[in-house]
């Protein structure tokens, strides 16, 4: 059973978003999307600066099993990577939703505007089927 938490909100492509301060949002893959992914062995990151929309591809994830593209769930403008990826990616594995965050980004507008599509904690299970 994937751990899905109450406090942020996630896209149907197995992304989640969580509030930081002020317009800033920090976003990584659901530990539904890391299960299914398997051992993680690299990421492919957005460019700091980079104006990104919601749905966007921005990256990808490898695994031993796959290439999976990285979505942006939210836009804004992308202000720093998880370093600490480059060399070790299986924190997304281990810490999908502590150390294991892909990305942040300022917002373009308001946190509760920019996530209005987004899935709750709730809709996310269902979404999974738990």
């Amino acid at each position: 059973m994937s751990e899905v938490l109450d406090n942020l909100r996630y896209s149907e492509e197995h992304e989640w978003a969580q509030q930081g301060e002020g317009r800033v949002v920090r976003v990584g893959i659901t530990d539904h999307a890391q299960h299914l992914l398997g051992d993680i062995v690299f990421v492919e990151f957005p460019e700091v600066g980079a104006a990104v929309s919601a749905g966007d591809s921005v990256g990808s994830i490898e695994s031993v099993k796959t290439v999976s593209e990285l979505y942006s769930p939210v836009s804004g403008k992308v202000t720093r990577i998880n370093d600490a990826l480059e060399a070790s990616p299986e924190l997304l594995n281990d810490e999908p939703y502590s150390g294991g965050w892909i990305f942040e980004l300022e917002l373009d507008g308001e946190y509760s505007e920019a996530v209005a599509g987004l899935l709750d904690a709730a809709a996310y299970r269902e979404l999974i089927g738990e």
